[in-house]
């Protein structure tokens, strides 16, 4: 068994660096090709689907406050194949991601080497993460607390010099000549943004290393929750205010040209913090992939869907140390064979996916562990597959083969016991 070595304040720190991360400096530019002048009402959209799903995770981490998320949930409230494709389709996506957030980290300190550095990057936290919960809380709550202070002076400093005539405020046009793509475009941006800031499954995945779990939980979950729309609705409004829907569509780095002539230079001094606080908000949410990773394949193996070995845990560090070995293999293989562009899109149709299954999950509990009404779990589950839906075909139909494959997998292995 894993220890119970977290409370509220490293579960919240895990699950805000989950958050807080990679998305907040990539996602903006094709959310808003997307999106359009409704790029505002996508991020809406996102966010009160995100409440619904993390309202729906408090209660089912509440009733079972153990390692592997909807896997867990899935498989108690729904069965065995429910639960098997909520974590199936986890590791897939999120293995997809922790290569893509490697990769762009990298990407940012050492363009040249990305790929040699995305490796390392895995390498050195699945060691962090192998030396036990309290590490990965100790980590995440580092990065978490420079990227906020260094965000909220990037922040102030672009307020400012917007209105003090840098010409940054200038750009943004009171029409968009990006028209976007209707609803189905906000609702693609929906998705993207969600998937953007969908980390609170990581404290879900923890549920048996937090002390009082069914207290800490919930608190943790809705305090990381709401610190992280925060976050994204302060960065969306001063990203259209300052830069304009036309320029934020077209640019790769939204916060880089935000910074950009602060102080009537070229702003490279605060553009090298962009790209250092950038770099390092996707370590932090690197570091909670990881650990969520370990701890989904570390129940799966339990339940008999993944292979034994992956139960194992280390009796000095408390730890799923071959499981956590196991997902960074897999991740830094996504590192050295796919592209990040390419993983987006399937990361977010198999995370939305997840979420409906704990939906359901929560949909279905009995009773005596309900405490929500049942109209938010079956708002939150139209809202994921809605979402799911309408993100990019390629991804959608790459999530659906993936899980295709896993459940042929599943039913080879329960014929050949």
């Amino acid at each position: 068994m894993l220890e119970r070595r977290i409370g509220v304040r490293g579960a919240v720190v895990i699950g805000l660096s989950s958050m807080v991360g990679a998305g907040l400096f990539y996602v903006w530019a094709p959310a808003a090709a997307v999106a359009g002048p409704w790029l505002l009402v996508g991020l809406a959209i996102a966010a009160t689907v995100a409440t619904l799903n993390a309202l729906s995770s408090a209660q089912l981490a509440m009733a079972y406050p153990v390692s592997g998320g909807a896997y867990s949930f899935g498989r108690a409230s729904l069965g065995p194949w429910w639960g098997f494709s909520a974590g199936w389709l986890f590791l897939a996506g999120k293995t997809a991601s922790a290569a893509a957030i490697a990769l762009i980290a990298a990407g940012y300190l050492l363009p040249e080497y990305a790929r040699v550095l995305a490796v390392v990057f895995i390498a050195t936290l699945a060691v962090v993460n192998a030396s036990g919960i309290r590490s990965t809380a100790r980590i995440s709550a580092i990065i978490v607390f420079v990227v906020l202070i260094g965000l909220g002076a990037i922040l102030a400093v672009s307020a400012l010099g917007s209105g003090r005539g840098t010409g940054l405020g200038a750009s943004a046009a009171p029409f968009s000549a990006v028209s976007g793509n209707g609803w189905y475009g906000t609702l693609q941006s929906a998705g993207l943004l969600f998937f953007a800031f969908a980390g609170y499954a990581r404290m879900a995945t923890l549920g048996e290393e937090v002390r009082n779990p069914r207290r800490s939980l919930p608190i943790a979950i809705g305090v990381a929750l709401g610190i992280a729309l925060l976050v994204y609705g302060t960065v969306a409004a001063m990203l259209v205010g300052t830069l304009g829907i036309d320029r934020l569509a077209v640019t790769a780095s939204p916060l880089l040209e935000l910074v950009k002539g602060i102080g009537g230079g070229t702003g490279l001094g605060w553009a090298t913090l962009v790209q250092l606080l950038a770099a390092l908000a996707c370590l932090g949410s690197l570091v909670g992939i990881l650990a969520g990773l370990s701890r989904t394949s570390l129940a799966m193996a339990r339940g008999g869907d993944l292979p034994g070995y992956l139960g194992r845990i280390s009796p000095t560090r408390s730890s799923p140390v071959a499981a956590e070995a196991t997902m960074a293999g897999l991740a830094m293989l996504g590192v050295l064979v796919l592209d990040a562009t390419q993983l987006v899109g399937f990361s977010a149709c198999a995370v939305l996916v997840y979420y409906a299954i704990a939906n359901v999950a929560a949909l279905r509990q009995p009773a005596a562990g309900r405490w929500l009404p049942r109209w938010v779990q079956i708002l939150g589950l139209i809202g994921c597959l809605v979402l799911a839906v309408t993100l990019p075909w390629r991804g959608v139909l790459i999530a659906a083969l993936v899980l295709a494959a896993g459940l042929i997998l599943r039913a080879w292995r329960q014929r050949a016991r």
